[in-house]
């Protein structure tokens, strides 16, 4: 600060006045070269520190429990409170790469851009429209930035993939987190599609993405990767010694063997590899609307990470990272905030397939197990251990794990110094925690309690509505799980994970802080088949959410908060596992005062069919609908005249 801005300031100060906000480069000087400043802007330091990590529940196990140290891990849930409980985990030696070196080796995300794509016709209408400010994306994006270089290995890799919309701002952010020495590549994937209603513009057609390739520090895991030359290089290798084909390059001879043997370098171009507008056919193609290429995805995967390296895709889509690292024998995590990604994920996994020659061969993938994180099943959550579930609560509000007796009452921790107790789904039998529970509590450690403590239980046990109650001096807490007092504790709100109830939805951004227990929607539906034609149909009639969300608890509108349907048509009872088929969004079920209609081919159900009904936050309700219900009316009749005269004739 110079002589005469200090002299300024100090008058200012005496004066009792508050300083401009023109006062603060001043004040805090920035040492970033580059710097985005903008509304809502929070310090790394309070991202890293604020952040929940809401631990990971296991749903299910598919394919056994690991391989050793590690099992793959496929997460539903906000991927920024994913991240914090992987950095916890990272902290305390449990994300390792199979060499044995803390944290991810290679994160490659693929983020929503910030928009809503809208198709329109020519007469300069927009093809996109701004879905969220620019500066609320750029720190939803920032904020998981700042946890992606924290969870990387020292020698570890990003490749964020973006478009033209916001990558001018996205390099700037990803200078400030990670440093200008830390960019090491803008990758241009040429796409080369020049069809459509893109050619409408007046204007350079639209005809790449970008790729920004950074790393964590300057000495990063990196292997060269090559492709074979053109024929008209090989061609130029026209003269012959004893030791073979070769050129005059620079007053030196190069052989053709050797060039061969080794290839060509891949520079930061990459005009080889076909989007899927391209091939709209392709085998590997899964019905996910923002899915990439394998090839894409596999090149950066063999480049930045060596076989047991944990590879990690937190904006997962249709799974295509994951589906690469298990191919390519990598460890992976994969996670996700919709549930039509979850099970696309699934069921490319169960059902990998890896191409050789012309012969699909089933691959065995290593087993993997779903998580969720921020939405919780109760029955689970009762279902699990006591230490599990004071683990669960412990961290859930930042506690400390220290065990400690007051009054005969053994506490499990201690939150900001003051003591902690945590109480099961279902404690000796009690099914509340009333006014009287905390009394005989007081009555115990009155004389030797601080001032404050907490009670955490899940939000039904409580038998009062009060966020706390006062005994003498001693003020009782209750934290309830999942609402309540979180919103004071954490300041800041929190929102739940919104489902897409249209496929322009799908890659919105979705910055949820806090949990919610899932909650099965109410749901009532017929399902049948038309006299004619080979249709069969599903009818929802009534679909209501029940949601939580601080102290209350909301009922929508019938099929208000209705997302989506996801079915699978040929449910394997044995095996038990959900493998889908088809998805059907909101906006494209038929809507009548009868309810909401969709209708698929009746030859593809096989023995029986599975419904998956999903709300806007991601509860849901599963059907398992026998084949029977779908088979035509007359034929149908027919069976029922049939039992009728068995029956008649087994009472004779």
């Amino acid at each position: 600060m110079k002589d005469h801005e200090r002299d300024h300031l100090i008058e200012i100060l005496r004066s009792g006045e508050m300083p401009s906000p023109d006062w603060a480069p001043v004040l805090f000087p920035s040492k970033k070269e580059a710097e985005l400043t903008y509304a809502g802007k929070a310090r790394e330091e309070d991202i890293l520190a604020e952040t929940m990590a809401v631990p990971l529940q296991p749903q299910r196990a598919f394919g056994g429990n690991g391989d050793g140290d590690w099992v793959n891990k496929l997460i539903f849930g906000d991927n920024l409170q994913a991240m914090k409980s992987l950095l916890d985990e990272k902290r305390r030696g449990e994300l390792r790469n199979a060499d044995g070196t803390p944290g991810i080796r290679l994160v490659y995300i693929d983020p929503p851009f910030s928009t809503k794509r809208e198709m329109s016709g020519p007469g300069g209408v927009p093809a996109y429209q701004d879905k969220v400010q620019a500066s609320e994306f750029l720190e939803f994006l920032r904020k998981r930035l700042v946890l992606l270089r924290e969870l990387l290995s020292e020698d570890g890799s990003l490749y964020l993939h973006c478009d033209w919309r916001m990558n001018a701002y996205i390099k700037i952010v990803l200078d400030e987190v990670f440093g200008k020495d830390a960019f090491q590549r803008e990758i241009i994937w040429d796409i080369r599609v020049l069809s459509g209603y893109k050619t409408l513009a007046n204007n350079w057609i639209r005809s790449h993405d970008t790729v920004f390739f950074y790393s964590k520090r300057n000495d990063f895991l990196f292997n060269k990767q090559y492709q074979e030359h053109t024929e008209e290089y090989l061609a130029s290798f026209n003269k012959k010694d004893d030791h073979g084909w070769f050129m005059i390059a620079h007053k030196k001879k190069r052989y053709l063997h050797d060039v061969v043997r080794k290839g060509k370098p891949y520079g930061d171009v990459w005009d080889d590899i076909k989007s899927f507008q391209q091939q709209p056919t392709s085998a590997e193609r899964v019905p996910y609307p923002t899915q990439k290429p394998e090839m894409l995805v596999e090149r950066i995967v063999r480049a930045s990470s060596n076989e047991g390296d944990i590879v990690a895709d937190f904006f997962a889509g249709a799974g295509t990272t994951c589906a690469v690292a298990e191919k390519l024998g990598r460890r992976w995590i994969a996670a996700d905030c919709g549930k039509l990604s979850v099970y696309t994920i699934q069921k490319r996994m169960l059902n990998l397939r890896e191409e050789i020659g012309n012969k699909g061969e089933l691959l065995h993938a290593r087993p993997f197990t779903l998580y969720h994180s921020g939405l919780y099943d109760v029955v689970k959550l009762s279902e699990q251990s006591e230490t599990a579930w004071r683990f669960f609560a412990m961290q859930l509000f930042d506690c400390r794990d220290d065990p400690h007796t007051i009054g005969g009452i053994r506490m499990d921790g201690t939150r900001r110094g003051k003591s902690v107790l945590v109480f099961p789904p279902h404690h000796d039998g009690e099914a509340t925690i009333t006014e009287e529970t905390v009394a005989e509590i007081h009555q115990a450690i009155a004389r030797k309690a601080s001032r404050e403590v907490f009670l955490i239980a899940p939000a039904m046990r409580f038998g009062f509505f009060q966020d706390y109650l006062d005994f003498g001096e001693i003020r009782y807490y209750a934290l309830r799980i999942p609402y309540s007092i979180i919103h004071e504790l954490h300041r800041r709100d929190f929102s739940a994970l919104r489902q897409p109830a249209d496929e322009t939805e799908v890659n919105d951004t979705v910055d949820a802080v806090g949990f919610d227990f899932i909650t099965r929607p109410e749901l009532k539906y017929t399902v049948g088949r038309r006299s004619r034609g080979n249709l069969a149909f599903l009818r929802i009639t009534t679909f209501r959410s029940h949601s939580r969300f601080r102290s209350n608890a909301t009922v929508e509108e019938n099929l208000d908060s209705f997302s989506m349907l996801m079915l699978d048509l040929d449910y394997d009872e044995d095996g038990g596992v959900f493998e889908l088929d088809r998805a059907f969004f909101a906006d494209k079920m038929k809507r009548t005062a009868a309810g909401w209609t969709v209708e698929f081919p009746a030859d593809e159900i096989g023995s029986g069919l599975v419904a998956v009904f999903v709300d806007r936050y991601g509860n849901e309700a599963r059907e398992k609908i026998p084949a029977s219900r779908f088979e035509k009316p007359e034929r149908r009749s027919r069976k029922k005249k049939a039992r009728t005269r068995r029956k008649a004739a087994g009472r004779r």
